[in-house]
């Protein structure tokens, strides 16, 4: 909004010209984002101690220690949106598709959660939405989305005498691997690559949501990906005196991915503040508005910047966390036996005898190394 509002003046107060490149705006955006959220912080967990007042808050399938955690206020996550939602509108570029996919997304999947979380206070209980639900409204979200913003309907046409729907796509349909070069194997996915980009969005959302469960764990590894999100972007978009960052790198090349820097910065700022209020002893939950639209936002991150299956390796503690409940339901069913004493792992940790800080901390550091190998695997390409 600043850059539309404010840079057409630049050529009578020089200063502005600043908002003309996106590496002051992603900097500012995650400045105003951490400003925001601390700020906003400390009356919102107040009003929602005294909205949520006698609601357990607390995980039926969390081990006993947790219970002391009740009245913990939740729902924090929409603190987070609030500030990612205003820096981003501040500082990008509004005319940006990429930009408003992500966002859009984000929203989308935080009201789902929203509502998730709206049903267990009110109805005082743990269960929430059904997670059939969720998932379809999860499906719906992007696809509205994909159709909405990221859909060119400029080549409709009725053909044969019946509608048949002929569309371009702003998004690059083309699939790319971690250490492999684009130029060697970059096979064209066609349709298929929009089933696969919502598996890859509502995956990473729910795998967030799982990660959920000690304070700070979730948002620990949310801040590592932001930031490395916000490399991947800047390099996929930015030309440099004319020079494409992504062709010296040899990976796909986004013209205007840039902006999504911008996008990254806000959740960078925004969990930042909200690991402030949630860093052990939780003074606030982020609940399912957060973990989910976290989630669906580093999902459409890792698809708009072509690094769905570097994503898997970048996101590597949510994906464990995910692997570990599937593995305790599928033995559990078949065999009647568990694998681990709880899953998530993090609870199978904590039962072990773990300190819950040291679980954190640790994951956070898996997280921090897994990063670095995914920009790794840039160069390497």
């Amino acid at each position: 909004m600043l850059y539309h509002l404010l840079y057409p003046l630049s050529t009578r107060v020089g200063v502005l010209n600043v908002l003309r490149y996106p590496s002051f705006r992603i900097v500012a955006a995650g400045l105003v984002a951490l400003l925001v959220g601390l700020l906003l912080g400390p009356h919102f967990i107040e009003r929602m101690r005294k909205l949520q007042y006698g609601a357990s808050n607390v995980r039926e399938d969390t081990p006993e220690a947790h219970k002391k955690k009740a009245g913990t206020p939740s729902m924090g996550g929409a603190l987070i949106l609030l500030a990612v939602t205003v820096s981003t509108l501040l500082f990008a570029d509004l005319s940006n598709r990429y930009v408003w996919a992500a966002l859009l997304v984000t929203l989308g999947y935080g009201a789902i959660g929203f509502w998730d979380d709206w049903l267990k206070i009110s109805k005082r209980n743990s269960k929430g939405l059904a997670g059939k639900k969720k998932l379809v409204f999860q499906v719906l979200v992007v696809l509205a989305v994909y159709y909405g913003v990221l859909t060119d309907w400029s080549s409709f046409h009725l053909a044969s005498g019946f509608p048949w729907v002929r569309v371009g796509s702003y998004v690059d349909l083309r699939l790319t691997l971690p250490f492999v070069p684009t130029r060697f194997f970059e096979p064209n996915l066609g349709w298929l690559y929009l089933p696969f980009m919502v598996f890859v969005i509502v995956a990473t959302s729910n795998a967030v949501n799982l990660t959920d469960g000690l304070d700070g764990l979730a948002i620990g590894p949310t801040i590592v990906s932001s930031m490395t999100f916000l490399a991947l972007s800047y390099v996929a978009g930015a030309t440099i005196a004319g020079f494409s960052l992504a062709e010296y790198l040899r990976i796909a090349y986004i013209p205007g991915a840039e902006e999504l820097g911008v996008f990254c910065s806000a959740i960078f700022g925004a969990g930042v503040a909200f690991l402030w209020f949630n860093t052990y002893p939780a003074s606030v939950f982020m609940g399912d508005v957060g973990s989910l639209a976290l989630g669906g936002g580093l999902g459409t991150l890792a698809v708009l910047t072509k690094n769905e299956v570097a994503s898997a390796i970048l996101h590597g503690v949510f994906l464990g966390e995910t692997v570990s409940v599937i593995l305790q339901v599928w033995s559990f069913r078949t065999t009647g036996k568990r694998i681990f004493r709880m899953a998530p792992i993090h609870h199978h940790i904590e039962l072990k005898g773990w300190a819950e800080p040291k679980i954190i901390v640790r994951f956070w550091i898996l997280s921090i190394v897994l990063a670095l190998v995914a920009l790794m695997s840039i160069k390497l390409r």
